[in-house]
């Protein structure tokens, strides 16, 4: 076996001296013929959810040692979620180009990609599809849960209930602060079927991830087990040159739509997958997630869909139990990192808890998935949740009420004078990557307060940016194209009538074809829209694609490949 590392360490020439004597800090005589695994880890104090992996980074650090490689940390990007502005999605394509080009330009033969917090193992699985160097993803593992006056909270999705119920006027401020010290009780990201939990269950379907770990909670041994047994496993990917590219197929990307619907899980899914396929020249577009995903019933009963939580999930037996239950709607041929079909993961999957993880004879919804829209407000696609929407909303017609901005938004939408009523469509635009920029979780819009005074709690919203997956309600987002770049929704005006019918698929404005073809952009709308001068955010607002490819950027599209670079000296 050729190592890649060997380009840098061996031959008696200055450079492979240079490399050798710098790298020579306390290391075995034989490091430099051992394979070198990269720990690329997000850790970090600003993105909390992720701190504790500088621990089971020494977890894994072990298992390379005791397998026969030598580890290395590599600090990489870290996105976190709640304190990131504007939006954490603004930078994952940053973050995935930085973790890339690292691993790339360093003398790694493997990685082991720490993530946890919503963007971190969607841009860890970027940056790997790209380099396609011998990767395993060890997600960080949800919170444990947290109580208030003794009944269970969900990280997120409670923040959004108790938040409205202030607003609502039936929970006091007092209060609301109080639950504030219950809401988080632990290390590890949020306890909810939310984008963080999501993806880690969704990278285990997808093949990336050792099967039954996705899902532990963080506090748990067993993750550090697990951690440990991901070290030792890098090494064995290198000897076996086992990359993302000869295991990830389309049939992995189906299996982890399969996952996605069964779960309940996050929208923001939608987008990470389409990016993480693009990089890899997999073909996957938004029908493929409605087409799927039409056909699996959600069994988590987890919130924001359901009532329990990602312990509960672990407890009842986790994702290859879930999965176990549908087993004829996987691809058999799909494997995963450990070299083995991930069908074959599932024998002797057994489900503990038939409340948590429902039979197939009783789903939480007969039909999960992600259903993707398309109309006059959508030509090319929207997206919505069924499992967390309103039923008696899922076919729906009303009168928009637009906001151009969320500054707009949070100006008027609690004027006592705001002309809305609960069958009102609020419509916020200029929130998608290139109008905000970044497509931030602003889709969810609370509800004007005079009607949640009076009963109300929930309204269909539409919006071209994206919501938390811990949050619920029927809002349509991702709509695409966004308004900034031309999209119809630029062009609707307040009392505009807005059909949605999810049944059917689509989403339309009852506008007349010659009043519609004669419209131009509100100018109130366009004056929102970003317009960055220099930096990142110049970068990504003149690359950014739409969210239904998945919202990189072009020129990140495809993989670049672990070629060694030419001499440094």
């Amino acid at each position: 076996m050729t190592l890649r590392s060997a380009q840098w360490y061996q031959g008696s020439g200055r450079d492979a001296y240079i490399h050798r004597a710098w790298m020579r800090r306390g290391v075995p005589e034989d490091a430099f013929d051992r394979p070198q695994i990269a720990i690329a880890n997000t850790a970090s104090d600003l993105t909390p959810c992720n701190k504790h992996l500088t621990e089971v980074a020494a977890t894994v650090r072990n298992g390379v040692y005791e397998a026969g490689g030598i580890p290395l940390e590599l600090p990489v990007v870290s996105l976190g979620e709640t304190l990131v502005r504007p939006t954490a999605m603004l930078w994952r394509n940053m973050a995935a180009m930085a973790t890339e080009e690292m691993l790339r330009a360093n003398p790694v033969d493997g990685v082991v990609l720490l993530g946890g917090c919503d963007k971190t193992i969607p841009s860890l699985l970027m940056a790997a599809a790209s380099v396609d160097l011998p990767a395993v993803v060890v997600p960080g593992g949800p919170m444990v849960t947290g109580t208030f006056r003794g009944v269970p909270l969900g990280c997120g999705t409670d923040v959004w209930r108790l938040s409205e119920e202030v607003r609502a006027g039936t929970l006091s401020a007092d209060d609301f602060t109080r639950s504030e010290s219950a809401m988080i009780r632990s290390k590890g990201h949020c306890n909810t079927m939310g984008t963080a939990s999501t993806m880690a269950l969704v990278t285990e379907a997808l093949g990336m991830v050792v099967p039954g770990v996705a899902g532990t909670p963080a506090p748990d041994a067993r993750l550090l087990t697990a951690a440990h047994a991901s070290g030792r496993l890098a090494v064995e990917l290198v000897a076996a040159d086992r990359r993302p590219s000869t295991f990830l197929t389309r049939a992995s990307f189906l299996n982890a739509i399969v996952a996605l619907a069964a779960i309940g899980g996050s929208t923001n899914a939608v987008v990470h997958l389409l990016a993480v396929a693009g990089r890899l020249g997999v073909q996957l577009g938004l029908d493929d997630f409605d087409r799927v995903g039409a056909d699996v019933p959600v069994l988590a009963d987890l919130q924001p869909s359901g009532r329990f939580l990602m312990d509960d999930l672990h407890r009842a037996g986790g994702l290859l139990a879930l999965l176990a239950e549908l087993r004829d709607l996987l691809d058999p041929t799909a494997l995963t990192v450990t070299g083995r079909p991930l069908v074959e993961h599932l024998d002797g999957a057994t489900v503990w808890d038939r409340e948590v993880i429902r039979p197939r004879s009783e789903p939480l919804l007969a039909a999960g998935g992600i259903a993707v829209l398309r109309g006059t407000l959508a030509p090319d696609g929207a997206v919505v949740k069924p499992a967390a929407a309103s039923p008696h909303l899922l076919r729906h017609r009303g009168r928009a009420v637009v906001f151009d901005s969320i500054e707009d938004f949070h100006a008027r939408i609690d004027d006592p004078d705001l002309d809305v009523d609960a069958d009102s469509v609020l419509v916020l635009r200029g929130c998608g990557p290139m109008g905000y920029p970044g497509m931030p979780e602003v889709s969810n819009m609370p509800l004007p307060k005079k009607l949640l005074e009076q009963g109300v709690r929930d309204m269909v919203r539409v919006c071209d940016g994206r919501m938390s997956g811990t949050a619920y309600g029927t809002v349509v987002l991702h709509v695409a194209p966004e308004a900034a770049a031309g999209g119809p929704l630029a062009l609707v005006r307040t009392g505009d009538v807005i059909d949605l019918d999810i049944a059917e698929r689509r989403i339309d404005v009852d506008v007349p074809a010659d009043e519609w073809a004669a419209r131009t952009p509100d100018e109130a709308s366009v004056a929102a829209y970003a317009a960055p001068r220099r930096g990142w955010e110049r970068l990504y607002v003149d690359h950014v694609l739409q969210a239904d490819t998945g919202a990189d950027l072009d020129f990140l599209l495809g993989s670049s490949g672990s070629q060694v670079s030419r001499e440094s000296h």
